[in-house]
Formats: C-alpha cells, sequence, structure tokens
C-alpha cells in the first residue's frame, strides 16, 4: 500500500472508468460490423497482445507457474462469460443502461461470498442489496419484451463478473496480479477462438483499430484501477467506478441521443446508491 492519499486514487478510478466507457463506446461501434463472438475475441486477442513484451520480459515459466490453475480458469471463464453478455448488450441496450447492469456486480458478490467463502450477509449489506435489485426491477422493465430479455442478458453480465471477482478474491492470497491478467488473457483469448469456427466475419481496417483501441483502453483502465487501489483502501474509493455509468451516459447521448426514461434514470440512481453502500460495508474487489 502506498501513502494514503484518497483524493489521488479516486482520481485515477475514475480516469480506469472513462477508459472503460470509451472502450464501450468502440465495442459497440465495432458490434455494428462484426457478430459478437468475433468481437469478444479480437478484444481478448488485443489485450493479450498488449501483455506479451512484459511477459517475455519477466519470463514465461514465471509469469504461469501456478498451483491453482482450476481457479485461475474457473476466474477466466466466469469473465469471459461476463463479456460474452455485456457486448451484447452494448450492441442493442443504451450505452449507459450496458455498462450499469455490468456494474450490478457488487450487488451479487455477498450472496456468491456467502455461499463460497463463508462470509455473512450483515443487515445494512442486504438492504443496500435490495435498494440495487429494485432499481435493477425498473431497468428492466418487465414486461416490455424484447428489452427486458435483452436486459436480462445485461444482468448475467454483472452476475458472472460477480463470480469471477470472488475468484478473484481467493487467488489474491497466493497469485501476483500480473499472472492472474496473463492467464486471464491466454485462456479468454484461447477459449473465445472457438466459435469462429462458425462464426467468422474478416474485419476491415477500420473495425480492427476500433477494436485495437478497445482492449488498449481495457488494458490502461485495468491498470489505472488497481494503481487507484494502492492509493486508499477499496471500500473508499470504490464507489468512484461508477463514474463510469456517467461518463457513458455522456457518451451515448453525444454518439447516439440516447436519453433515459424516468423509468430507468431512477433505476439507474438506486443502483449507484446500493452498489457505494454494498462497497462501503465490505471489502471490495474489482475486475475488469
Amino acid at each position: 500500500m502506498k501513502a494514503d492519499n484518497p483524493a489521488y486514487g479516486a482520481l485515477l478510478v475514475s480516469c480506469a472508468a472513462l477508459m472503460f466507457a470509451s472502450m464501450g463506446v468502440l465495442i459497440r461501434f465495432a458490434s455494428g460490423e462484426l457478430p459478437n463472438e468475433v468481437v469478444v475475441f479480437f478484444r481478448n486477442l488485443f489485450g493479450l497482445l498488449v501483455l506479451l513484451p512484459l511477459v517475455w520480459r519477466r519470463g514465461v515459466s514465471h509469469s504461469l507457474k501456478t498451483a491453482y490453475p482450476l481457479l485461475h480458469l474457473l476466474r477466466s471463464l466466469c469473465g469471459l462469460a461476463a463479456m460474452y453478455c455485456f457486448f451484447y448488450a452494448l450492441a442493442h441496450l443504451p450505452l449507459a443502461t450496458a455498462v450499469l447492469l455490468n456494474f450490478t456486480a457488487p450487488l451479487f458478490i455477498p450472496f456468491i461470498a456467502m455461499i463460497w467463502l463463508k462470509e455473512p450477509v450483515g443487515s445494512r449489506v442486504a438492504a443496500a442489496i435490495l435498494v440495487g435489485f429494485t432499481g435493477v426491477l425498473f431497468i428492466l422493465k418487465p414486461g416490455s419484451g424484447l428489452y427486458s430479455q435483452v436486459a436480462l442478458i445485461g444482468l448475467a453480465s454483472g452476475a458472472f463478473a460477480a463470480v469471477a471477482m470472488v475468484s478473484l478474491r481467493r487467488l489474491s492470497h497466493t497469485e501476483p496480479p500480473f499472472r492472474v491478467v496473463v492467464f486471464y488473457g491466454i485462456t479468454c483469448t484461447t477459449v473465445s477462438a472457438i466459435p469462429l469456427l462458425w462464426s467468422w466475419q474478416t474485419p476491415g481496417i477500420q473495425v480492427l483499430l476500433q477494436l485495437a483501441g478497445a482492449g488498449t483502453f481495457a488494458t490502461a483502465g485495468q491498470y489505472l484501477l488497481s494503481k487507484g487501489y494502492a492509493y486508499a483502501p477499496a471500500a473508499q474509493i470504490g464507489p468512484f467506478t461508477y463514474t463510469s455509468v456517467v461518463f457513458a451516459a455522456s457518451y451515448g447521448w453525444f454518439f447516439w441521443q440516447e436519453i433515459p426514461d424516468w423509468l430507468s434514470a431512477t433505476g439507474t440512481l438506486l443502483i449507484v446508491i446500493a452498489g457505494a453502500l454494498a462497497m462501503q460495508q465490505r471489502k471490495a474487489v474489482v475486475v475488469a
């Protein structure tokens, strides 16, 4: 832990949120030209390419040697499933809504940690979760047809991300962050290549540049996020990750003239409040 500087940590976390929102914009543009399977593969491939020089410098065996391969695999596959759901939601929902549904992970984490890690769920956390899922109902709009179905896929991205985060908590006791990121990149790139056998579509230069930019933004966001948490406790600055929703809403208005209705706006407010409260009441874990 570096010197206690929550203001600087919050700034770094907010910059990471801007990187993730910017990634969402490029993924949405690319999703208009390519199938979801191809978009996910190239996002992982470009992210891995950014890491390879560091793997080479540190040594392949040092970067990959682990006593917990199955836990790495679980974390990576859940993260990949979250990515498939999130990118699908980005292509079919307003940008801010898709980002927000992915950020419901803190609402699922207490239940997963309770079952898996035997961590108790306090009354305040339970109340925050109830508020959060009330907000989810405002966004899902049950009975509204296709929009609700796609929104459920977006919500699933938050649930899968929560499992990945709890897996990451277990790994963090013994595994260095770089090894976790490398395993994640290799596993996701390899597994996401399989659907290309039946869904391949050759991307154009412009789309490749968009996907390369998305991978770069994602890697930069991960770096800034980990850097930010070195300056202050997660419970103190974690809520600033929700600025990603603000950035996404601004992008959505600028590029696609998206303006949320009052139900979505109310749901957004409830989820942000609930997520912030849940982070404040427990030791937070974050992954992108």
